[in-house]
């Protein structure tokens, strides 16, 4: 290249490098006033998921950690956008606010951190609520299948002829010897599928709690890695002027 062909190309290229600049600070801008927007966004959610409290609450608490987990992707973005591009092309009253959010970030790392504990003895606590309805429950239909088939076996061939009526049957040429064998054999499978049901509905809320509890204890481990990885990583924030 002649050096008059680098004249002509060099400003050329200085032109079109200010003018990628110039639309870079622009995209830049929209980036940030995104990220706080959405910033905005998940402090609405977050006000909506805590009004009323209901602290103590070991189901509310639960399903209140999981919810913040769940959501937890809106104010990393927000942050990321807001953070990005350091204090380039900054406005004034972002020095303050950007300092803010970097201990902001800290202060969170450290929530999710002390929430990890709180799902993990909810989820205990819950499994043992869970356990002893679902006992409880089988437990008093056991009891009126017992009284039903108690007076049953004390009932006599009018009585159970009374019964049959009540419930719209008949003997059907049958002895009430074999009815109310029949009717007892009834009540005996209907007792063990009590037991049976309890069992598979205790072990699948088991599981189901298990699984969340998991999905969301992790997810909070997970949150607070990044948001003390935002911390470290926007020093420059904390000591901007």
């Amino acid at each position: 290249m002649t050096k008059s062909s680098s004249d002509k190309f060099l400003p050329g290229l200085v032109q079109e490098l200010q003018e990628f600049a110039f639309s870079q600070t622009g995209s830049t801008k929209i980036l940030r006033m995104l990220g706080y927007g959405l910033l905005l966004l998940a402090l609405f959610d977050v006000v909506e998921m805590l009004v009323p409290p209901n602290f103590m609450n070991p189901a509310w608490e639960f399903q209140t950690f999981g919810a913040l987990v769940e959501r937890i992707p809106v104010p990393l973005i927000g942050l990321a956008l807001i953070f990005y591009g350091e204090l380039h092309s900054r406005n004034k009253w972002e020095f303050l606010s950007l300092k803010l959010l970097s201990w902001l970030t800290l202060l969170l790392a450290v929530i999710f951190l002390l929430l990890i504990p709180l799902g993990i003895g909810n989820t205990v606590r819950l499994s043992k609520q869970s356990a002893a309805q679902i006992t409880n429950a089988s437990k008093q239909q056991l009891s009126q299948a017992e009284q039903v088939e108690q007076r049953l076996s004390q009932a006599t061939p009018e009585q159970i002829g009374n019964f049959l009526k009540a419930q719209g049957r008949s003997l059907n040429g049958k002895s009430t010897q074999e009815v109310k064998t029949q009717i007892l054999s009834e009540v005996s499978k209907a007792k063990s599928q009590i037991k049976t049901q309890a069992q598979t509905t205790e072990s699948s809320q088991r599981l189901n709690l298990l699984k969340n509890s998991v999905k969301w204890n992790l997810g909070a481990l997970v949150s607070a890695a990044l948001f003390f990885s935002f911390w470290k990583a926007t020093q420059w924030a904390r000591i901007s002027r």
